[in-house]
């Protein structure tokens, strides 16, 4: 497998303000993913306070977590963090389900973006390559979505 590599430049912003919003389920998974993205975005211009961080307790409630977030209107754009392992019953599938169809709904329905940074796995080591290990960190690439998706959104409001 290759790494994600990004095609294009991070856009320089200003006056941006993200929310991340992680699910607990998983936390050792979930908390490097936040961590990335947290970097990620301190290393191009945020500080502590553009960004917001919350908690819920699993992969499902991150729906309305983001819901809640945006309709505050404090932010150019919402992260959703989590992490679903296969397990042996149809729980996967259905949580799965659930986060994606829910992040699509608001996507299609809000103005400013919501980032899918939910890992959904086979197996736990698969999810800790992907949470700062050997592929990298899925927590960093759904910042760097965030930031040229809110870029996105400033350019189509100005058309």
């Amino acid at each position: 497998m290759s790494q994600f590599t990004p095609q294009s430049a991070l856009p320089k912003l200003e006056d941006v303000r993200i929310a991340i919003a992680v699910a607990e389920w998983n936390g050792h998974i979930t908390s490097a993913l936040r961590d990335g993205a947290v970097s990620l975005l301190k290393s191009n211009g945020l500080k502590d306070e553009d960004i917001a961080v919350v908690s819920v307790p699993g992969a499902v409630e991150l729906t309305f977590a983001a819901s809640k977030l945006i309709e505050t209107g404090n932010f150019d754009a919402v992260i959703i963090i989590g992490c679903v392992i296969k397990g042996d019953t149809p729980h996967f599938d259905y949580v799965c389900q659930s986060v994606t169809q829910g992040m699509t709904s608001l996507n299609a329905d809000c103005d400013i973006p919501v980032i899918f940074g939910v890992l959904t796995v086979n197996e736990e080591q698969q999810a800790l390559d992907r949470a700062g290990g050997a592929l990298g960190n899925k927590g960093t690439e759904a910042a760097e979505t965030a930031l040229k998706m809110v870029a996105l959104n400033r350019a189509v409001d100005e058309l």
